[in-house]
């Protein structure tokens, strides 16, 4: 079936590798659109989780978080997930943290080993942790796991840097 409207659909994606997979054959004309055309915005999860509040896109990625405040709205495709069993969301941190909780338990006389979601808790107590917006998974699952959390937002292709240079944990 081709459709003949002229209409030019805005489709939202991040420039992440994943997203950048998904979109490809539409964004270089890889596959056919029946006549469908598409405007990509790539931007970063919390800005489109941000635009589709606010309706200004037609289609978009988005978390799954933020999802639960559009779904009157929007319908959620049956694919293209960034997240599944061990994979997403991550913490990353300064490497000096993990090898101070190492010479820490080396001295320590335990009768039974810490568990890695203990150990994770207590590396991660009182750090600033870089999140990539209040309303992406990643933030969310570091909340269930967490609870209260001292974050600061820092977009997400910036957090890497943010480590590095001690702003964050």
């Amino acid at each position: 079936m081709t459709t003949n409207s002229s209409e030019i659909y805005t489709l939202g994606h991040s420039p992440d590798p994943d997203d950048a997979f998904m979109f490809y054959a539409m964004a270089q004309n890889k596959i056919d659109l029946r006549g469908y055309r598409f405007e990509h915005r790539l931007e970063d999860i919390q800005t489109l989780n941000e635009r589709v509040l606010r309706g200004e896109l037609h289609i978009s990625a988005i978390s799954i978080h933020a999802y639960a405040h559009v779904g009157s709205k929007y319908a959620l495709l049956p694919c293209g997930a960034s997240m599944g069993d061990g994979y997403g969301p991550i913490i990353v941190g300064n490497r000096r943290i993990g090898e101070s909780a190492n010479r820490r338990d080396q001295g320590a006389a335990v009768s039974s080993p810490p568990s890695a979601d203990s150990a994770a808790r207590e590396l991660l107590a009182g750090k600033k942790v870089a999140v990539p917006g209040k309303m992406t998974s990643a933030f969310l699952a570091l909340q269930l796991f967490l609870g209260e959390f001292d974050y600061v937002v820092v977009p997400f292709d910036e957090i890497f840097d943010a480590v590095r240079t001690g702003r964050v944990i």
